[in-house]
């Protein structure tokens, strides 16, 4: 512990600080032999669990092929062209084309680019408490001014709705790039479109000519329901944003769009969007094997019979709502204060949950797909006993 926090840069001057051992299936153990039920799954990114027998085995079988070879976009390596297809298989037109990178804030930006060559509009519009990455564009359409004032100036031309207010829309015009949403608002607290809000939003972009991007960082791959989240929604996107849970844990995102429009990255300038790394055969057999497994068992429905269990036991005096949808959940307490002991408290208890970025009430609870029902009662047994003693 000592050493990670001497050699190791910090995001907060309070990390949590488990060592850990090794992970399996829905529990983490630490090096004094603990183990942790494990309600967060790597904030919503090992969404099969730890160490999946099929995402392992698929990164072991590449390894023994081969590993970086080239910079994306010059060779053709199966395991990317494979994972794309399928993907694009499974997506609605245009949607019809993927470009993969290292991470959903990566994916951001070059969602950013795109719309802004596509279009050649400046002004990108996104929502109040929004959150798509932390690198200097994806900050820049950060809803939330107290996290990115001191990296002032960021991107110019960047204007602010709220999620959900319809009187807004009508600031997207013949100027705007494109408006960047999540399907379901993460940071802000788990907020869900309400009133047909992002059908709304996309007719007015189809109306002057903006284009629609929709995050589905956090929501994709399953875990509410549909693969991704805008497909409860009744709407198409011009470009989608993935990351988190598509690789099974490892690192990686992307953005898709149609071919007429990702093309436009290839010429004047040609280059538009280079990645190193972007496409690795390695990540990018574990993106297929999640995706195949995803698609071919039963995870998705169940994600909402699980929801529905989930909102069953979580019934107590400090729940004051739970938001989200499938296993993307946010348990809601009265105060920030009373979040941040349940969280703490279910940690020594061995139960790992976490906060949201902007919302300081709410408890997270985004468990891996793979979760069984005896597993969401014991963890919400633990939750619920500490509640009883922070009444």
């Amino acid at each position: 512990m000592n050493d990670f926090i001497k050699y190791q840069a910090q995001t907060s001057p309070y990390p949590l600080g488990m060592e850990v051992s090794h992970a399996v299936g829905s529990y983490i153990y630490d090096t004094d032999g603990k183990k942790y039920l494990d309600f967060v799954a790597g904030v919503s990114a090992t969404s099969l669990g730890h160490q999946h027998p099929r995402v392992n085995q698929a990164i072991k079988d590449q390894l023994d092929k081969y590993s970086h070879v080239m910079v994306y976009g010059e060779y053709s390596q199966s395991p990317a062209v494979q994972y794309c297809k399928l993907l694009v298989e499974n997506l609605p037109q245009p949607l019809n084309k993927v470009y993969l990178v290292n991470s959903g804030t990566e994916a951001c930006e070059g969602a950013l680019k795109l719309v802004r060559r596509v279009t050649g509009r400046s002004q990108l519009i996104s929502c109040h408490n929004a959150y798509h990455g932390n690198t200097m564009g994806a900050m820049s359409v950060m809803g939330f001014e107290e996290r990115k004032q001191i990296f002032r100036p960021l991107i110019p031309d960047v204007d602010f709705i709220t999620f959900n207010n319809e009187e807004d829309i009508q600031r997207i015009t013949t100027k705007t790039a494109g408006i960047i949403l999540e399907s379901i608002q993460g940071g802000a607290g788990f907020i869900e479109p309400q009133n047909d809000f992002l059908f709304k939003v996309k007719r007015r972009c189809e109306e002057v000519g903006a284009l629609l991007i929709i995050d589905e960082i956090q929501p994709g791959f399953g875990r509410t329901g549909t693969l991704f989240g805008f497909q409860n929604y009744n709407i198409v996107p011009d470009v989608v944003i993935i990351g988190k849970g598509m690789a099974g844990g490892m690192p990686v995102g992307g953005f898709i769009a149609n071919e007429k429009h990702l093309d436009l990255l290839s010429h004047d300038p040609k280059l538009g969007h280079i990645t190193t790394f972007g496409g690795h055969p390695v990540i990018a057999a574990a993106c297929l094997a999640t995706l195949q497994e995803i698609l071919e068992k039963d995870y998705m429905p169940q994600s909402l019979a699980k929801e529905k269990l989930f909102r069953s036991l979580l019934v107590h005096p400090l729940i004051t709502e739970v938001r989200g949808r499938g296993l993307m959940l946010a348990a809601m307490t009265p105060d920030e204060n009373i979040t941040n002991q349940a969280i703490l408290a279910c940690q020594d208890r061995g139960l790992i949950l976490f906060w949201l970025l902007f919302e300081g009430k709410a408890i997270r609870i985004t468990p891996p797909l793979t979760i069984s029902e005896d597993e969401i009662r014991e963890g919400c047994k633990i939750l619920i006993d500490v509640l009883d003693s922070l009444l």
